[in-house]
C-alpha cells in the first residue's frame, strides 16, 4: 500500500485499515447432527413418537422469550411475508421513524428455508427414524444499536438446533470507539471521508483484533435465547462460533474530489485490462510459478467483473469464492474515499501455524485454517495483506504523464558507468524484456538472471558454453535496464526489481498493448 500512497503523496490525507463486514455463525455442534440430536432426546427421556410435540413446545418457549425483549422495551414485532425485503432496511426505517438511537429498534420475523430434523416412518423396516432435511420455520432478526458495535442484527432459528448468525460492522464499532474519545469525525454511510486523527482512529480499529470474541458472542445469544440453560439442562450445550464471512477494508482518503474523479477510470482500465489470472492469484495469497502460467494443480474459477453501482464502479478479481475488489466509497468536500476491500468465505486454500485442534499443547505447524473465531487473527492479517497487495498493483497507474511523455526518456541513449547505452525500443525488440520483468511474481521478491533465462529463451541451454552465453546477454539487458533506471539491485542479493519508475513505464506499455484499437480510439476521444 505504500507503494500507492507515494505515488500520490500530496492528495492522500490518511488510511484506514480494519475489519468492515463481519459474519459469525454460532452452532450448537453437538445436537446438528442425527446422532447428536437422538443422545440428546435419551437425556431428556423424549420418544421418537413424541418428537414432534416435544420439539414444538421448545420452539415456541424459545421464541415466546426471545420477542419478549421487544415487549419488554417497548419496541415493534413485525412480520415480513418475503425473505427477499431488506431487513436491514426496514430497521434502518424504523430506527429513523422512532429516532432510536441506543437498544433494541424492533424484531423482525419471517419464514425461511432451514436445515432441521423430522421423523421418517420406514415402513419396510416398521420403525421411525430421526432425519436432518431441509424445511421451513421462523427465523427471529433482532436489530438494535449496541453500546460496543453500534448499529448490529442478529437472527435464530426457531427450530432444532437453533443455529445463530450475528452480523457487525468494523466501522460502525469504530465510530463508537471514536466517539467515546470524543474524537471528531464525517461518516459517509459505513466510510469516514474526514477523521480529525487518523492515526488515532487506526490505533483504535487495531484494537478491534484483540476483542474477547467468544464472550461477546455469547452474551449475543443469551439475548436471543434467554432460556437456553434451561432448554438443555439435562445435556448441557454451549456455542461453537466461526467466521461465516469477513470483508477488510482500506479506504485511502484524499483531499481532493476532482482529483479522484479523474484518477479512478485509470485505476478501472488498468485493472481490467492488465491484472491476468497469476496476478489474481497472487494477490489472493495462493503461490504461482515462475512460468507465470496457472498452476497445473489448481482446481477452482479465478474471475474478474466490473459492475455499476448507484454509488459508482466497481471492478472485482475473485478466486473461488475469495474476492478482492476495488470501488469509489465516498465523495464530500472534506475529503474522498477509495475502498480497496477483501472478502473471505472459503478458507480451504488458506494456512495458519497452530497445533492441532485436539491437541493444543502439542507442536505448531502449518494446517488449515478453520472456521472458528480462533483463526480470526490470520485471516485478518491475510485480508490485510491481500488489500495492499492489490492496492501496489495500482501504483503504476499515474494521474497526468501520457504515455508518449513516461517513455520519451528511455527512447534515447543512456550512459552507465561510463559508458553510453542504446535506447529502448518498448514496442519493438526489447517488448519481451520489458514483459518478462513486469510479471507479478517478481513484484515481492524479485527476479534473477536465470529467472529472465527461463521466459525468454523457449528450449533449455543443450551445453555449458550456450549457458554461459545467455547469462552474458540476460546481463547485458539488465544493465540495459538499470542505465535508463527501469531496475535496481537488491542490496545483498543477486536479484533485481523494478523502480517506480520501471513500473509504471512497464505497466504502460503492456497496458496499452493490451488494449484493443476500439477503447484506445475511446481513450483518446
Amino acid at each position: 500500500m505504500q507503494e500507492f500512497i507515494a505515488g500520490h503523496p500530496d492528495q492522500i490525507i490518511g488510511t484506514l485499515s480494519g475489519f468492515d463486514r463481519l459474519v459469525f455463525r454460532g452452532t450448537l455442534r453437538s445436537i446438528a447432527y442425527v446422532d447428536g440430536m437422538q443422545y440428546y432426546l435419551r437425556r431428556s427421556g423424549v420418544l421418537l413418537k413424541d418428537f414432534d410435540a416435544h420439539v414444538k413446545q421448545v420452539s415456541d418457549r424459545i421464541e415466546k422469550a426471545s420477542l419478549g425483549g421487544a415487549e419488554k422495551a417497548g419496541r415493534p414485532v413485525r412480520y415480513l411475508p418475503s425473505s427477499r425485503i431488506s431487513k436491514e432496511e426496514v430497521a434502518r426505517q424504523i430506527a429513523s421513524e422512532d429516532g432510536i438511537r441506543e437498544g433494541l429498534i424492533a424484531i423482525l420475523t419471517c419464514v425461511e428455508p432451514c436445515w432441521t430434523f423430522d421423523i421418517f416412518r420406514n415402513r419396510d423396516e416398521k420403525k421411525l427414524q430421526l432425519v436432518m432435511r431441509e424445511r421451513r420455520c421462523l427465523f427471529l432478526y433482532h436489530y438494535w444499536f449496541d453500546p460496543m458495535f453500534g448499529f448490529m442484527s442478529a437472527r435464530i432459528q426457531t427450530w432444532f438446533p437453533f443455529p445463530i448468525q450475528v452480523c457487525v460492522n468494523g466501522r460502525e464499532w469504530l465510530a463508537r470507539q471514536m466517539d467515546g474519545q470524543g474524537m471528531k469525525y464525517l461518516a459517509a454511510g459505513n466510510c469516514f471521508p474526514w477523521i480529525e486523527q487518523f492515526d488515532r482512529a487506526q490505533e483504535l480499529m487495531d484494537s478491534q483484533l484483540r476483542t474477547e470474541w467468544r464472550q461477546v458472542l455469547d452474551r449475543i445469544a443469551g439475548q436471543l435465547n434467554p432460556i437456553h440453560e434451561t432448554v438443555f439442562e439435562q445435556s448441557p450445550v454451549r456455542y461453537y462460533w466461526s467466521t461465516f464471512q469477513h470483508e477488510w477494508a482500506i479506504d485511502v482518503v484524499f483531499r481532493n474530489a476532482d482529483y479522484l474523479h479523474r484518477l479512478y477510470p485509470r485505476l478501472i482500465h488498468h485493472g481490467i485490462t492488465t491484472f491476468g489470472c497469476t496476478d489474481v492469484l497472487r494477490y489472493l495469497g495462493k503461490p504461482t510459478p515462475l512460468s507465470g502460467k496457472v498452476p497445473r494443480n489448481f482446481r477452482g474459477e479465478i474471475g474478474a467483473t466490473l459492475r455499476e453501482r448507484e454509488e459508482g464502479v466497481r471492478i472485482k478479481h475473485a478466486v473461488n469464492g475469495n474476492s478482492v475488489k476495488l470501488y469509489d466509497k465516498a465523495f464530500t468536500p472534506m475529503g474522498s474515499a477509495l475502498r480497496g476491500e477483501a472478502t473471505y468465505q472459503n478458507t480451504r486454500d488458506l494456512r495458519t501455524f497452530r497445533p492441532k485442534e485436539n491437541d493444543p499443547e502439542g507442536p505448531a505447524s502449518w494446517r488449515p485454517m478453520r472456521r472458528g473465531i480462533a483463526d480470526l487473527h490470520r485471516r485478518a492479517e491475510l485480508s490485510r495483506k491481500t488489500v495492499e497487495r492489490y492496492l501496489n498493483a495500482y501504483a503504476s497507474v499515474d494521474d497526468s504523464a501520457t504515455l508518449e511523455q513516461l517513455i520519451a526518456k528511455v527512447q534515447t541513449p543512456a550512459t552507465c558507468r561510463g559508458r553510453r547505452v542504446r535506447a529502448l525500443r518498448p514496442f519493438g525488440d526489447d517488448r519481451p524484456l520489458l514483459t518478462a520483468v513486469a510479471r507479478g511474481e517478481f513484484t515481492i521478491t524479485g527476479f534473477r538472471n536465470r529467472h529472465l533465462q527461463d521466459l525468454l529463451f523457449s528450449a533449455p541451454a543443450r551445453c555449458g558454453a550456450e549457458r554461459r552465453r545467455r547469462s552474458a546477454w540476460v546481463s547485458r539487458q539488465l544493465r540495459l535496464l538499470r542505465a535508463h533506471g527501469l531496475i535496481t539491485k537488491i542490496s545483498g542479493t543477486h536479484r533485481y526489481q523494478l523502480t517506480d519508475t520501471g513500473r509504471k513505464i512497464t505497466t504502460a506499455i503492456l497496458a496499452a498493448l493490451h488494449s484493443t484499437v476500439h477503447q484506445l480510439t475511446t481513450l483518446a476521444a
